[in-house]
């Protein structure tokens, strides 16, 4: 488990469109400051104007992904919130943006840890994504036949290995 301490003094914005969700992030996420948005125009706003160590950035109902160019270009990390973290296309489309790590809603309650380990690696220069894809692989592997050694192969996805 990482260090949960990191959270403290980080300031988060959480971008989805359902307020329960933005709630359960607020909740997961209590030791940092989180500031949130519910639509695509309120998080550009907010993207443009304030300062953050990381976005949480929902695909679905507030264009997470122009969402995500936007960070991207002002070079803030992005992780991608998705009911649909096994989507080999959204993944791929992430990792092609440039986030920095998928938060699948199923693992809402490891939310802390996850946020916390992405934080870790970003300090730290390492990439997120090998760890997540450890956690995910048996789930890709049944889903789509797919291992991760293949996943390394230029031919499927570019993924930005430690």
């Amino acid at each position: 488990m990482e260090n949960l301490e990191i959270l403290k003094d980080k300031k988060i914005l959480a971008v989805d469109d359902e307020p329960d969700v933005l709630e359960t992030i607020c909740e997961e996420l209590s030791a940092a400051k989180v500031v949130t948005a519910q639509d695509f125009e309120s998080a550009r706003t907010l993207i443009e104007t304030e300062k953050f160590d990381l976005a949480i950035l929902d695909i679905m109902g507030v264009n997470g992904f122009q969402l995500l160019e936007l960070c991207s270009a002002k070079g803030l990390p992005a992780a991608m919130l998705t009911a649909k973290a096994t989507d080999i296309r959204s993944m791929n489309r992430s990792i092609n943006l440039g986030a920095v790590s998928f938060l699948p809603k199923e693992e809402m309650g490891s939310l802390e840890a996850l946020t916390s380990e992405i934080l870790q690696g970003l300090q730290e220069g390492k990439s997120h994504w090998r760890r997540l894809f450890d956690r995910l692989g048996p789930l890709f592997k049944e889903k789509f036949g797919i291992v991760w050694e293949d996943l390394e192969k230029p031919s499927r996805l570019r993924i930005p290995w430690d």
